[in-house]
């Protein structure tokens, strides 16, 4: 009968949610715009220093004149928040992928039965992998405005930042879904 062709919703949920948490992740990790610094004294008024985790670029507004792999002269890639972030990102992406991986394998589709158990390992790495990426996010945002940058210029939260922010959301949503495949297995025994 039909019934049992069907994919559950949750494993649904869990592999849409947790692929754009990933790229939402890994553009966040990678875009250098964690926090925009702009306004700086005895600069243009329209330059736009940008601060990722691995580059720093700055811009002008009214030419689009870009120029990444500034110097960093305020020793802002010291601080232990960027620090946190270079290695807990790049853990984060790849549990990630590893985590899809286990899901895809334990969803199978194209069978008759998913396989609940291996769903829900997956969505517990999901889960964790979401909680990697939302620990530096979350430091960041609250050492933002701590971390060195030119006096009296105006500090503002990036888009990689808000998107790493969303996809580690994303993940964690997705994860939490695959792991209700656990109860499946309970109700099996």
């Amino acid at each position: 009968h039909l019934s049992s062709m069907r994919t559950p919703t949750a494993m649904i949920v869990g592999l849409v949610l947790c692929p754009c948490g990933l790229l939402l992740t890994l553009t966040g990790t990678l875009a250098p715009s964690w926090r925009q610094v702009s306004l700086i004294p005895n600069q243009p008024i329209d330059l736009v220093l940008e601060q990722g985790i691995w580059d720093m670029c700055s811009e002008r507004q009214s030419s689009h004149d870009r120029h990444c792999g500034q110097a960093d002269e305020l020793g802002y890639f010291e601080q232990v928040p960027v620090r946190v972030a270079r290695g807990l990102m790049p853990t984060s992406l790849v549990l990630t992928f590893l985590g899809l991986v286990v899901a895809a394998l334990g969803v199978r589709c194209w069978q008759k039965e998913p396989q609940h158990l291996l769903a829900g390992v997956a969505g517990l790495v999901l889960l964790l992998s979401g909680l990697l990426s939302l620990v530096p996010a979350s430091w960041y945002t609250h050492e933002l405005w701590a971390l060195p940058a030119p006096a009296s210029s105006t500090l503002v939260v990036g888009y990689s930042l808000v998107l790493s922010y969303l996809g580690s959301c994303l993940e964690i949503l997705g994860g939490l879904a695959l792991t209700l495949s656990f109860h499946h297995c309970c109700k099996k025994r």
